[in-house]
């Protein structure tokens, strides 16, 4: 097997070039830039192009199909060489089915959560043993790559993302994937310069709900009222889960799930990570998991990168950097942060990164997102703006749209660094959160100088 990757660049593009390496392909590809780690973990498998740009002399007709990534636009030359070769071209998650067809697939979709949920599946499924194919969003403990694929394994985990396929295929990616046991954790607003409207976007969602295989099983969250009137939509031969949060408690700052009588502890906490628990492990009832099994393995995850991850401790203070930026997102990461330490200072952080959160007509969403912060910072560059070619917008307009009474807003990360470095944290917690890295700040350095 032959396969070229136009982008291979790409976060998830180079961890698929890397599964199929692995699995025996020979791989080759082509992009315009690389950034770490895929350059890193390209050239050490050798897959490291020996010049950056397109080159269509690459695509040749002993190639069995070409995977074009959501960077290549439709006049690129690689592309366009494909076409003429008659070579057959797969979006990644085109590619991703083809490779599991034949498996029994279970896919994480929602504007929140699924990383986590795809996560915790798959750490239960390694951890009894159970054969799987997989693709995540996040580098996840004890997995090498975001993405495995093999010959052997009877069933694919999938993170289902609903932003576009390729540039060829103007599609959520979670539509290819025809689900066996579909998962819908709840439904935000987000990705606006693709759904524009709020009802585009809660459509793709009903789209994926109805791709679920015969006979299949569908998992959502039962607070969410999209959620509801999805599941009443559902073709007779597919079955609704409902499902709401985990019951917990906190001891001393530890979490104990209570369920049927036993006491699991874990190292999530949160409303909403009880919820994806709860997602996960009836996910992983469909393929035979027995709850107790689940909830005995799941004692030992310790979590997504950078979903409340750990960034340093000290005496009475303590970092976490996570990836929340749609509003949804900051809300329930800053409310699980405030409950698991009621008696500590927070102070929250976060990056207004993406074409969504830099829309100026989007900011309203954030209203009163982070009011359980004692102290919010928001931060964005004007550069970036530009860049992505939207209407700029004023730091005062930010603070007007979070309404939160004590939020300050940056426009350079100096002046950020600064301000952290003269905030008193004694007996407080930094929650950082962003999508990107507030241009060029090492995140985790920063958080060790500031937490003693």
């Amino acid at each position: 097997m032959r396969v070229h990757f136009i982008a291979i660049g790409g976060s998830v593009m180079h961890n698929l070039a890397l599964a199929l390496h692995h699995k025996g392909a020979i791989v080759s590809g082509s992009d315009d830039e690389f950034f770490e780690p895929s350059k890193s973990r390209l050239a050490a498998c050798g897959l490291l192009p020996t010049e950056v740009g397109w080159h269509p002399e690459r695509i040749t007709p002993d190639l069995d199909a070409v995977i074009l990534g959501m960077h290549a636009t439709n006049d690129n030359p690689e592309l366009q060489r494909a076409r003429e070769l008659g070579i057959k071209v797969y979006s990644f998650p085109e590619y991703l089915y083809e490779q599991t067809k034949d498996k029994k697939r279970i896919v994480v979709g929602g504007s929140h959560g699924k990383t986590t949920t795809t996560s915790m599946i798959m750490h239960v499924l390694r951890t009894l043993g159970r054969k799987f194919d997989y693709m995540v969003g996040a580098q996840i403990e004890g997995f090498s790559t975001m993405v495995g694929l093999s010959t052997d394994a009877p069933i694919a985990v999938f993170e289902g993302d609903e932003y576009l396929s390729s540039t060829l295929d103007p599609t959520s990616k979670f539509l290819r994937y025809k689900p066996d046991v579909a998962i819908i954790t709840g439904i935000a607003w987000d990705h606006i310069n693709v759904f524009p409207t709020w009802e585009s976007y809660v459509g793709t969602f009903s789209k994926f709900a109805s791709t679920i295989m015969p006979n299949g099983k569908f998992i959502y969250f039962e607070g969410d009222e999209e959620l509801q009137k999805i599941a009443k939509q559902l073709r007779p031969d597919v079955e609704a889960l409902p499902y709401k949060g985990l019951n917990f408690s906190t001891i001393d700052e530890q979490t104990i799930v209570e369920y049927e009588g036993k006491e699991y502890k874990v190292s999530l906490f949160g409303k909403h990570n009880m919820q994806d628990m709860n997602a996960a492990m009836l996910a992983c009832l469909q393929i035979g998991i027995t709850a107790d099994e689940f909830l005995t393995a799941i004692q030992s995850f310790g979590g997504a990168a950078k979903r409340l991850q750990t960034l340093q401790k000290g005496v009475n203070s303590i970092a976490y950097l996570d990836f929340a930026h749609s509003p949804s997102k900051l809300k329930a990461t800053t409310l699980a942060v405030r409950e698991r330490y009621p008696n500590k200072r927070l102070v929250a952080c976060m990056e207004l990164h993406t074409f969504s959160s830099l829309t100026k007509e989007f900011l309203p969403q954030y209203a009163h997102t982070m009011d359980v912060a004692d102290d919010a910072i928001v931060y964005f560059n004007p550069e970036v703006i530009a860049h992505k070619r939207l209407q700029p917008i004023e730091p005062t307009e930010v603070a007007a749209a979070f309404a939160h009474p004590n939020l300050q807003v940056f426009t350079a990360s100096a002046q950020l660094v600064s301000h952290l470095s003269q905030t008193d944290l004694s007996n407080a917690v930094l929650l950082i959160m962003t999508s990107g890295n507030f241009d060029g700040v090492d995140i985790k350095a920063l958080a060790t100088e500031l937490i003693h």
